[in-house]
């Protein structure tokens, strides 16, 4: 289980290693190009009911912490659907498998 550390937030995220390695490298292709973009969850099921959005832009400190030393194998496709969402209007949509049980939504 992976963590992304976004801003001055208390409340880590947490996403599976192989999910958060694939959104890693999209996020910071964004983010290096000076471009913003979404990424909204399910809540896990250990949670309240809902879902919630986080806006990345380039001028919010940022960082990925992995569970495993190595990362795992890319896969291209992964890789461009997260693209296409990440360049869409709703951003990327992550389901509640792809997020841990101690994901915390911002209300907490």
């Amino acid at each position: 289980m992976g963590t992304i550390y976004y801003g001055g937030s208390e409340s880590p995220i947490h996403i599976e290693d192989r999910v958060l390695a694939h959104l890693k490298v999209v996020i910071t292709t964004k983010l290096r190009r000076g471009e913003s973009l979404t990424v909204s969850w399910a809540h896990p099921g250990d949670q309240s009911p809902g879902r919630s959005s986080i806006w990345l832009n380039p001028a919010v400190p940022l960082r990925f912490v992995f569970e495993e030393a190595e990362g795992p194998e890319l896969d291209r496709r992964i890789l461009t659907e997260l693209a296409d969402a990440a360049n869409s209007a709703g951003g990327i949509r992550l389901s509640a498998e792809d997020v841990g049980p101690r994901t915390c939504s911002p209300r907490s």
